[in-house]
């Protein structure tokens, strides 16, 4: 394939799907990642589009939405690590929210093999992918459905989570970092995300080394809230994704990164190579069951403390 002939394919790609990975660019076109890096530089100084953090986004700052159909093809494998990670955050029995997404959407799948577990829900895909599962119970939202990803937004939505109290909230976005958090292009989606937000003591995000410093255009999880990351290893070039999941680990944020195999964090988190977790970074959280605003873990004080100032911002936004 010419050169010319590759570049019009990743431009296509890029105003298809508004973000996609290096490495996806380089798979779609049969080509190395460094010749697709030197192309989507000579798109970028023509103005077509812009690099961001191991990929290609449309230009003008914000990333745009993706549909379904386009999302559910892009980082597969990133996305099957990611959610084999959080899927063992949970325990039996638990009661959790799962936001929509596809990352999410291959949580559910894993979470099918969890007895007695309550999932909450506003997504369709989420439902779908536990209708079968025998010992767990799901409990979706009301709402309006919007058809783009499948979930159920608007007031209908967010009145029916109010009152909720479970243990985790599992969420992902299009975009995350260190200085706004998670965020998303979509003001419905982003209202009923953090009434998510609201009925959880921690919030889980699942994002890809893609969504590593793209920012949108609506916040629903401050940095401040995020209780851990769930993500994967950055490609080695790229420094700016491990430049934000350190700034990230410094505010606090516990990283876990899917698919490698170097343990580098605290209680046996693993962080990608250069990240250094803080020394006073939370230790990971005694699994347990969880009532309305308590905790039940075996840990010191300091995990205590932190679990309850953390369970404070949840409230805290609520009453916001």
């Amino acid at each position: 394939m010419f050169a010319a002939e590759r570049r019009q394919l990743i431009l296509e790609m890029v105003r298809a799907n508004g973000a996609v990975s290096l490495r996806e660019l380089a798979r779609v076109v049969q080509t190395s990642e460094v010749t697709v890096r030197r192309d989507v530089r000579a798109l970028e100084a023509e103005g077509l589009l812009d690099r961001r953090h191991g990929g290609a986004v449309l230009p003008g700052g914000f990333t745009r939405e993706s549909g379904f159909p386009q999302k559910s093809h892009l980082a597969t494998a990133e996305k099957t690590a990611i959610a084999d990670v959080a899927a063992s955050l949970v325990e039996e029995g638990e009661a959790i929210v799962v936001g929509a997404g596809t990352t999410t959407q291959e949580l559910a799948r894993r979470l099918a093999r969890v007895p007695g577990l309550t999932v909450v829900t506003n997504s369709l895909l989420v439902a779908q992918a536990l209708a079968h599962a025998n010992r767990v119970e799901v409990v979706m939202t009301g709402g309006t459905l919007r058809g783009s990803n499948y979930a159920l937004v608007g007031s209908g939505a967010e009145q029916s989570l109010q009152g909720l109290r479970v243990s985790r909230a599992f969420l992902s976005g299009s975009g995350l970092t260190a200085e706004r958090g998670l965020s998303t292009s979509n003001m419905l989606s982003a209202s009923v995300d953090r009434a998510l937000v609201q009925a959880a003591a921690e919030v889980v995000v699942l994002a890809d080394h893609t969504k590593l410093g793209a920012d949108t255009m609506f916040q629903t999880v401050p940095t401040d809230v995020i209780t851990r990351l769930v993500t994967d290893e950055p490609p080695a070039h790229d420094d700016r994704a491990a430049t934000e999941l350190q700034a990230l680990a410094d505010q606090g944020v516990q990283i876990a990164v899917a698919g490698t195999g170097a343990a580098g964090g605290p209680g046996g988190e693993q962080l990608p190579p250069g990240v250094r977790p803080r020394r006073d970074m939370p230790l990971p959280v005694q699994r347990g069951r969880m009532a309305a605003g308590q905790y039940r873990g075996t840990g010191g004080g300091g995990m205590a403390a932190e679990t309850l100032e953390r369970t404070a911002r949840v409230a805290d936004m609520r009453r916001r």
